[in-house]
């Protein structure tokens, strides 16, 4: 199928069966199955298979495939975890071959396995002949195609208790992804996900109403800031980073990267004394000096700074935070706080409250795991159970739109709406990279993009920018491919309209 953004929860996709007539619940499993099974037929010559098949509708699934790819001339076994029930026993029925008792002589002789045993409806942890097939799955490097969601996956939350499922080669899911298929670590034990429609009506969105998607351009390019033949430079806003006294290459990294991304302007404000060294950077960024802190507030109220971003190599420092409270009175648009100016907050309650209270829906966080954990007083295996859910909460509580950096980055918008992005790039572990997201999303806001879209953007042209790079990545790598990155946005723009 055509990529569906739309993520939707285990109650939600359960909704969305139910837009289908009640008679029509084989239909669904007959669907998924011969899916599981077309697929399976399309990668893989005929060898020896086992299908390992639930008691619910996961397993009905699995009955199904099972019986498609025994008709295609598959040498097929199928091993069951107990009685099928509901639906999945009138897809039991049509299986004409054996049915064994799951355990480990159930991959005996086997070359391939589908995990149809518990798919979305899993919670606990794996016990039993379950366990024990799994680990022995894994341990003998058995390609698996997991149903729906690997076994011993939590579908709502990414979770894999006691890091226990089939390491899948391949998980074919329907109609759309579900959280775990993107959320660390689940999404490592699905390998490719494909996602098949199986007749469930598209309209029937319109009543689910889903509030989580996965990251892509489809989400956001309409409202990208293009300039056209008669944008002056003063049209596409004026962002202003504040630099640090000490780590002086966050901010100037911050800044190009909110040039590339558009911005009509940028200016580092930085203390009197560190001019030259600032100065000496990028021709095209302004450099104003500091005397004082009082020179701030100055700065941000004007020449047209819209925007400001502050934190990069900002350095954790009590001056730090009022410079944060003086952009509280500033005629700004937006503000992105990040890194240290993170830190600072989560040691002050009080100046948190008031950037909460006072600032909030113009705000971008953009922490990573242990700055958010430190600015939300939540434990790090809470975040680890749970990020999709605990993110939405501290959007919701603070009010502003929060960026969490990760592999499985996500960005939650205070009204509930969430966004996945899958980029698995593990060569943005490099100083400096954070500095070029928030500069990203800076120029983006600074061009009038509105903060949540603004932050799915930066994720994305960061992400793509990395994989474009790859091994050997520095920081400034990721300004280099930006005008690429950005240009094949701008030709997808084009051929939309």
């Amino acid at each position: 199928m055509s990529f569906l953004p739309e993520i939707l929860s285990v109650s939600e996709m359960r909704q969305a069966e139910q837009s289908v007539p009640s008679h029509s619940e084989g239909l669904l499993m007959e669907a998924a199955g011969y899916a599981v099974a077309r697929i399976v037929a399309g990668r893989w010559s005929p060898r020896p298979i086992v299908v390992l098949c639930g008691t619910g509708g996961n397993g009905g699934d699995g009955y199904v495939a099972a019986s498609c790819l025994k008709d295609a001339g598959w040498p097929v076994r199928v091993a069951s975890a107990g009685e099928p029930t509901g639906a999945a026993s009138a897809a039991a029925l049509r299986w004409n071959g054996s049915r064994e008792n799951l355990s480990l002589s159930s991959l005996d002789g086997v070359d391939l396995v589908i995990d149809a045993l518990f798919g979305t409806g899993f919670s606990g942890s794996l016990d039993g002949p379950a366990r024990e097939v799994v680990e022995a799955i894994n341990a003998r490097g058995i390609p698996c195609v997991a149903v729906d969601l690997p076994s011993g996956v939590i579908a709502e939350r990414g979770e894999v208790p006691g890091g226990l499922a089939p390491k899948s080669v391949l998980t074919v899911t329907f109609f759309r992804k579900k959280p775990a298929h993107l959320l660390l670590p689940a999404a490592d034990f699905c390998g490719e996900v494909l996602v098949e429609g199986i007749g469930i009506p598209e309209t029937c969105l319109e009543d689910i109403a889903p509030k989580s998607a996965e990251n892509s351009p489809e989400l956001w390019l309409d409202l990208f800031p293009w300039p056209d033949n008669v944008t002056h430079k003063h049209d596409r806003g004026h962002g202003l980073v504040l630099g640090g006294a000490v780590k002086t290459g966050a901010a100037r990294l911050a800044a190009q990267a909110a040039a590339r991304a558009g911005a009509g302007l940028v200016t580092i404000a930085c203390p009197e004394a560190l001019f030259p060294v600032y100065s000496a950077g990028a021709p095209h960024i302004l450099v104003s000096p500091m005397a004082g802190e009082a020179a701030l507030g100055e700065l941000l109220s004007g020449q047209g700074r819209n925007v400001a971003l502050l934190g990069p190599g900002g350095g954790v420092t009590k001056a730090l935070g009022r410079h944060i409270l003086t952009t509280l009175d500033a005629p700004l648009d937006n503000v992105v706080l990040d890194a240290d100016a993170l830190t600072v907050m989560a040691e002050d309650d009080s100046l948190r409250g008031e950037v909460f209270r006072r600032l909030a829906e113009r705000v971008l966080l953009t922490p990573h795991m242990n700055e958010f954990c430190r600015l939300f007083r939540v434990p790090p295996e809470d975040v680890l159970r749970d990020k999709l859910g605990v993110v939405r909460r501290a959007a919701a509580e603070s009010g502003c739109t929060i960026l969490l950096k990760g592999a499985d980055t996500i960005v939650a918008a205070p009204d509930d709406w969430a966004v996945i992005s899958r980029k698995s790039v593990p060569f943005l572990a490099t100083a400096g990279s954070g500095d070029i997201l928030a500069g990203i999303a800076l120029g983006l806001v600074a061009q009038g993009m509105d903060v949540f879209e603004a932050a799915c953007a930066a994720t994305w042209i960061h992400g793509v920018a990395a994989e474009r790079v790859g091994p050997g990545l520095v920081a400034t790598d990721l300004l280099k491919e930006m005008p690429y990155v950005l240009r094949d946005i701008f030709m997808r723009s084009k051929s939309a309209h």
